[in-house]
């Protein structure tokens, strides 16, 4: 039983707005879709979802997603959810909806609805948490997803040189292209933006205050030309301020994986992560102990950071501990030469991140699958946005 009083169902609403319908490209609240939240008070939330169609191929989707973020709000012992099938009248107001989005060139960023964001965030410097952005990444692309790279740590930008990229970004039409590379041969994709990749020199210090931080953030969501992604990984700058609070506000459906090492001290600074990501109703996703371990070359492993940090943050949050990451010079070798460590042929490192990457792809955050949910909605929209405007 939990010891925190269950929360309002207008909290829980607000905790749905980030479930989105991958085809309508809108949360599942503002579409309408929500019919019903009961909160028990011993902490039981019973949820009702009305569908476009009954036998939604998307409906395991949704429900997990759904089933996820409430089930991270404090205060919740157990989550129910039902599905309905929206009547004739719903369905038709969910298109005027879905018409109005796109007649105002909505979504708001150009990140596709299908795509499954994670910020990597981290309560303090020095922990590893763009090491692990990197190699996730790779790890990730390497079992053949399209994985864009968000550097949003715009002062300590370091993802290009640890992903051994050069040059500018270009772009036509007003939009950003981001760099790219291949990675693996299932067809794996690397895009990537960063400050780093827009000064002349990467030397040169970023000195903006933090409302610019978040502005170009921003920037990054909405005027780059991300394309069809599988995954967006977003390395955070350390702490909780105005760059967090933008992604709250951008991208609801963002999820946290938040990166700690196993002393105590960062497991404190850590814990005001989650409690940042749970006032914003973002879900935290799961916890990251990096620089667990040292591996000798006789096998036996070393706790040089001491032990728990890991275990005892992912227990205060109610999240699982998805991977513990050794300290490995290749880590830094890679993030020098531009080959991340997770590409090697084998090794204690490879292995691991390849865990963590199969992990979040079959059960923390799998990838939609587009099985023509809403596909007769998006047909009979596509064809209202190609009306003349004013036509009926």
């Amino acid at each position: 039983m939990s010891t925190v009083a269950p929360p309002p169902s207008e909290v829980v609403r607000e905790v749905l707005r980030g479930v989105i319908d991958p085809e309508l490209g809108a949360d599942i609240v503002e579409l309408g879709m929500v019919q019903r939240i009961d909160v028990s008070p011993t902490g039981f939330v019973e949820i009702v979802i009305a569908l476009t169609i009954a036998g939604c191929p998307l409906r395991v989707q949704i429900r997990n997603d759904a089933l996820r973020r409430v089930e991270s709000v404090p205060g919740v012992t157990e989550v129910h959810i039902s599905f309905g099938e929206l009547s004739a009248a719903q369905r038709s107001q969910v298109m005027q909806r879905a018409r109005l989005k796109a007649s105002q060139n909505a979504p708001d960023t150009e990140i596709g609805g299908a795509t499954r964001v994670l910020a990597i965030a981290s309560g303090k410097g020095g922990v590893g948490k763009s090491s692990v952005t990197v190699n996730l990444a790779a790890a990730l692309a390497a079992r053949g997803f399209v994985v864009g790279v968000l550097d949003a740590d715009i002062w300590g930008f370091s993802v290009p040189r640890m992903l051994g990229m050069e040059g500018r970004l270009g772009g036509e039409d007003g939009k950003i292209a981001p760099s790219e590379r291949e990675v693996g041969t299932q067809g794996g994709r690397l895009k990537v933006v960063s400050m780093g990749l827009v000064v002349d020199n990467e030397d040169k210090a970023i000195m903006w205050r933090g409302l610019m931080l978040a502005k170009a953030v921003e920037e990054f969501l909405t005027k780059v030309r991300w394309g069809t992604l599988d995954y967006l990984l977003i390395d955070m700058p350390p702490g909780t301020g105005d760059v967090q609070m933008a992604l709250g506000r951008l991208l609801p459906r963002a999820e946290l994986l938040i990166v700690t090492t196993p002393a105590l001290a960062a497991q404190k600074v850590a814990s005001r992560v989650a409690d940042m990501a749970r006032r914003s109703y973002l879900r935290v996703a799961g916890v990251i102990e990096n620089m667990s371990y040292f591996e000798d070359p006789e096998g036996r492993q070393h706790a040089i950071f001491g032990t728990g940090g890991g275990d005892r943050l992912a227990a205060e949050t109610n999240v699982p501990l998805l991977a513990r990451l050794p300290i490995a010079p290749s880590v830094s070798a890679g993030g020098d030469s531009g080959e991340p460590a997770a590409l090697m042929a084998d090794g204690p490192v490879v292995e691991a991140f390849a865990e963590l990457a199969r992990r979040i792809a079959t059960d923390i955050a799998p990838p939609v699958v587009m099985d023509g949910c809403s596909a007769r909605l998006l047909t009979a929209l596509d064809a209202a946005v190609a009306q003349p405007q004013g036509a009926a």
